[in-house]
């Protein structure tokens, strides 16, 4: 299992991710903007050119963000959070079930497009959690 950050931002994810590669080296591993996904139908036009996933590599550790745009399970969650990479489906839903005990559901456990399953949940204290299984 690892853990990373997940920042969230409004709009100005990419203009982040250059500078943090500018300050802090590494490499930009990915780059997704909402109009290239299968989500394109699901978020408004003038929010394709957005980043729904972006990835800066360093030094073997992972910084990850998106812009957090309108119909996306975690819609105005601005900041960061916590992103858990599960090595099996069966530890997603060990993971997906305790760390939502008490807490919130913004989308439940399942399959997308890029992941065997993702769910995103707040668990009992607050704390935003991206849960991945790839």
């Amino acid at each position: 299992m690892k853990l990373n950050a997940y920042l969230n931002f409004d709009g100005r994810c990419e203009e982040a991710f250059a500078f943090y590669q500018r300050c802090l080296g590494g490499r930009i591993t990915d780059m997704m903007r909402f109009g290239d996904t299968p989500a394109r139908d699901h978020v408004p036009a003038a929010l394709h050119g957005k980043i729904m996933h972006a990835c800066l590599e360093l030094d073997g550790q992972l910084l990850m963000g998106a812009d957090a745009a309108p119909q996306c399970p975690y819609e105005g969650v601005k900041g960061a959070s916590m992103a858990v990479h599960a090595g099996s489906i069966e530890e997603a839903e060990r993971l997906y079930a305790q760390l939502s005990e008490g807490g919130s559901v913004q989308m439940p456990l399942e399959e997308t497009f890029w992941a065997r399953r993702f769910a995103a949940v707040t668990d009992r204290f607050g704390v935003p959690w991206l849960i991945n299984c790839a």
